[in-house]
This record gives structure tokens, C-alpha cells and sequence, in this order.
């Protein structure tokens, strides 16, 4: 399998430069090549798709953010702030590879311990889920789909 494997997200042309055989990928976001891994290559995509077709400001959106979980330092893949700074939206990326499964969500579950939004999605690239989080009533529902920008920010 390809490490640039077609993804069930939309196309973009991004920069893709090889150093010796390595490859790296511009991040928009972060402002700087970042090794291409599956990984990265489905956190790419996400964060376009977000971007250009859900509509979240780019300025909103943070990558591969620290959290402290249990005393062991962590990673979450990308958490998306309304204007006021509130966390709103958690996602957490897989390789194509990994099936999205149980363990895949229980472990955005627990980033979301610490994060406490009411908007959860993982994808692989290729399987894309998304969870509304309510905890009112300490329950969650899947969407059919991720809501656009100008949903959530005109909600409570």
C-alpha cells in the first residue's frame, strides 16, 4: 500500500518535497514540513476538509496539542476552538490501516476526559465517525456527519 493512498476525504494539491528519500509534508496549521507518515497523511486531509469544505477557520484549529492524562503526557490529534477559546471539537487520527474500532474510541474518549468537548470524531481516511457528547444526560449519539463551522458556533 502507498503511503499516498486515495482517502474517502477531498483531494488537495499539498507540498510534498522528498529529503534523501524522506518524505515531508507542508502543515499549513504548524507552519512547517512535517515527516509524512499515514498518520500525518490522514491529519492533512482531515484538516483540510475541515478548512475548505466544513468551513473552521484555520485559526482555530490546533494540532498535535499536549494534555497530561493519568500523570503520562499525551498527544491529541487536532482540537478545534470556537472564538471565545473554548474547546469544541476533538479528533483523533489513525493510519488507513487501523481499523476504527472500540480501542480507537476509547482512547479519544479518554483525551476527551481531559478536554471535555461535546464534539468527538476519529477517522483512518478512509472510515470517518463523529459522536455529539451529552453530558447533561451522560450519554453520546453519532452523526450522520460533521457539522459545519457555522453550526456549531451558532449553537450553545
Amino acid at each position: 500500500m502507498s503511503l499516498l493512498q486515495p482517502l474517502n476525504l477531498p483531494p488537495y494539491p499539498f507540498k510534498i518535497t522528498d529529503n534523501n528519500g524522506q518524505l515531508f509534508i507542508l502543515d499549513e496549521i504548524r507552519k512547517k514540513q512535517i515527516v509524512l507518515t499515514p498518520e500525518e497523511w490522514v491529519r492533512q486531509h482531515f484538516v483540510q476538509y475541515l478548512i475548505h469544505h466544513k468551513k473552521y477557520p484555520k485559526g482555530l484549529i490546533k494540532l498535535e496539542g499536549g494534555l497530561k492524562l493519568h500523570g503520562l503526557l499525551k498527544r491529541s490529534d487536532i482540537v478545534v476552538h470556537d472564538v471565545t477559546g473554548k474547546k469544541i471539537l476533538l479528533i483523533e487520527c489513525k493510519a488507513p490501516t487501523v481499523n476504527i474500532d472500540q480501542k480507537v474510541f476509547d482512547q479519544a474518549a479518554r483525551y476527551n476526559m481531559v478536554h471535555k468537548v461535546r464534539l468527538l470524531a476519529v477517522t483512518n481516511g478512509l472510515v470517518n465517525h463523529c459522536c455529539n457528547i451529552d453530558y447533561e444526560n451522560n450519554s453520546y449519539s453519532f452523526l450522520k456527519e460533521l457539522p459545519d463551522y457555522t453550526d456549531l458556533s451558532h449553537s450553545k
